[in-house]
């Protein structure tokens, strides 16, 4: 019985060893995602974006400032003289937080009394907002501590007063909901489309549909529009539940998400026929799903912040749909974004969704012929 096992073993090793799909799966992806995740998968906050609002004039404040500036946290600092341009930043998340400090901070802290330091937190991404909130806390306080030291009884130390914007409580579920919205109706859309054309070829059905009377593009847009549906559905759903069963607000247009979750599934669509048309068997269309999903899961700030990554990887984050509709779907629940902030998030998604499709289009006619 065990050598008949072990001739079991080795010719399934053998099998994976000379076919050369196979070799290409085990060895490849693997390689590619190690070098992904090596720089985008970290929980550490870095690189991060912070607005500066200083109206004090005395050293106090200034101590403050340069301290934030020299900490290497903070790679992005934005000098701003007004409470509108923190809302802006903040609002198009080109920050992650702000700072201000009001004009009498360090006649306060000479006087002794409460010297408070506002530090406005973008919720929407609550994870990474607690955490640089502790690098400011800890930056903050150390210094209060070398006034307590220097001159102890006569100096206050700086008290810092959060305000988190969007998401008040930092509720992690208010920012997982969203982004699960377009996670799970991505793996949904890609898996059937995947899976369509590999699974006629598996079947025997597939040199049915071509001597039909159809032509390679209508056999295309026949395996296209039903994953449409399905994707678009499943984020719906996935929407309803999550506003209806845990209580996530909503305080966007319905339309304007119907409308990004409709572009979004047709970028991932686009994927899944290209898949579809280079695979062989079910099995082989399941491992490129894979091989697509996690890195783009990984890479869409989920996760891992995408200002931790190096600029390179910040670059090839712009040909992931995935990170576009995880900007807009946040947007819509949390901060009723406009149409104008949801049309610059969803037009990369309709262009990558274009030329996904037609590449895909060529290429499936071509195997065709």
């Amino acid at each position: 019985m065990l050598g008949r096992i072990a001739s079991l073993i080795m010719k399934e090793l053998l099998t994976l060893v000379r076919d050369r799909k196979s070799r290409t799966l085990l060895i490849g992806p693997p390689i590619a995602q190690l070098l992904i995740f090596a720089f985008a998968a970290t929980l550490e906050v870095k690189n991060v974006s912070l607005a500066l609002y200083n109206e004090d004039m005395g050293r106090h404040g200034h101590e403050i400032v340069m301290r934030l500036a020299g900490s290497e946290t903070f790679t992005d600092i934005r000098f701003v003289r007004s409470h509108e341009e923190i809302v802006r930043l903040v609002d198009l998340q080109e920050v992650l937080a702000a700072v201000h400090i009001p004009q009498q901070f360090s006649r306060m802290v000479e006087a002794g009394t409460q010297a408070p330091v506002q530090v406005i937190l973008d919720g929407r991404r609550s994870n990474a907002a607690q955490i640089v909130s502790g690098y400011i806390t800890q930056l903050t306080l150390q210094y209060g501590r070398e006034l307590m030291r220097a001159s102890p009884g006569e100096l206050s130390i700086p008290l810092l007063v959060e305000r988190n914007w969007f998401n008040d409580n930092l509720l992690y579920i208010w920012f997982t909901v969203p982004c699960l919205v377009g996670i799970l109706s991505m793996i949904i859309a890609l898996v059937v489309t995947a899976l369509s054309v590999a699974r006629e070829r598996e079947l025997g059905t597939f040199d049915q549909l071509l001597v039909s009377p159809l032509s390679p593009y209508e056999i295309l847009a026949g395996k296209t529009v039903p994953a449409i549906i399905i994707g678009v559905t499943e984020g719906i759903l996935i929407w309803a539940v999550g506003v209806l069963a845990f209580d996530v607000p909503f305080t966007g247009s319905f339309l304007l998400l119907f409308f990004t979750v409709l572009l979004f599934i047709l970028s991932i669509v686009g994927t899944g026929l290209f898949i579809s048309a280079i695979a062989k068997t079910q099995q082989q269309a399941i491992l490129g799903a894979f091989i697509f999903l996690v890195p783009a899961v990984t890479l869409s700030g989920y996760a891992s912040p995408v200002e931790n990554m190096p600029d390179w990887l910040q670059t090839a984050t712009w040909f992931n749909p995935l990170k576009h509709a995880l900007i807009t779907l946040k947007g819509l629940f949390l901060k009723d974004m406009p149409f104008v902030e949801v049309w610059a998030n969803t037009w990369p998604m309709l262009l990558i969704g274009s030329c996904t499709l037609v590449l895909s289009g060529l290429f499936f006619a071509r195997r065709l012929e």
